[in-house]
């Protein structure tokens, strides 16, 4: 893949950059339209609500999403994201980030919700690369996130686990591919049964950490937020244990 060198999204400037004296010989890569889920923000990260507080909760969860779409976005392998929501504000908020928003028509859950957007990509581009992304990686960087498409791209389907090794942040599915998506729980375990492959790179930390408890907050805050996530660190005050 010959990506152009792109300025990262408000974080350290640390963007990628690799020879495209090739590039004149071969046509370009396809690049990846992703898909992030959203809930309501009423009800988006239930699990943060015992270490932040519910006020807070749902601000941290719409910080969390802009600030994976708008690092998303700056990604060069990215080509679009759409983000499936109901949600209006964060409807609003991400389309003004230049995301596309899905409506969330099944209301079925997770992996519904998934299939429908990679269905609705499809639908404008049908040979499409689709990755599902999790929309709570506020530390997510450009450069982390075009190695693991980069390393994605020679599967038919591939994921990469969390932080925890348990659940899995992004799925993976070339041109024609069913995306399959099985997202909750042991989803490491079930992406793997289904014959997707795993992406096995090291520093990929900002992909990997997504924040469902205080514990998984205060590493992402280590990790260095994006600016959503940012603004709202003086707000933050994480219950210990939670």
């Amino acid at each position: 893949m010959t990506p152009v060198l792109s300025s990262d999204y408000a974080f350290d400037g640390a963007g990628r950059a690799e020879s495209q004296e090739d590039a004149t010989n071969t046509a370009p890569p396809a690049r990846w339209s992703l898909v992030v889920p959203l809930k309501p923000l009423a009800l988006a990260k239930s699990r943060l609500a015992p270490a932040v507080g519910a006020r807070l909760r749902p601000r941290l969860a719409l910080a969390f999403a802009l600030d994976t779409v708008g690092a998303a976005l700056t990604c060069p392998a990215v080509r679009d994201v759409a983000v499936v929501t109901d949600d209006p504000l964060a409807g609003a908020e991400l389309a003004a980030l230049g995301a596309r928003i899905v409506g969330d028509r099944p209301g079925a859950g997770l992996n519904a919700a998934l299939a429908h957007g990679a269905y609705a990509v499809r639908a404008l581009r049908p040979g499409a690369p689709v990755a599902a992304l999790n929309a709570d990686l506020p530390a997510l960087r450009p450069a982390e996130l075009g190695r693991v498409l980069d390393a994605a791209s020679v599967f038919p389907r591939a994921f990469l686990a969390d932080a925890a090794g348990i659940g899995t942040t992004f799925l993976s599915a070339g041109p024609g591919v069913d995306l399959a998506p099985a997202f909750g729980g042991p989803s490491r375990a079930a992406h793997s049964a289904s014959g997707a492959a795993e992406i096995l790179l090291s520093g990929v930390d900002s992909v990997r950490q997504d924040v469902d408890t205080g514990a998984d907050l205060r590493t992402a805050l280590a990790l260095g937020p994006g600016p959503a996530t940012a603004a709202l660190r003086g707000a933050v005050d994480v219950v210990p244990g939670h």
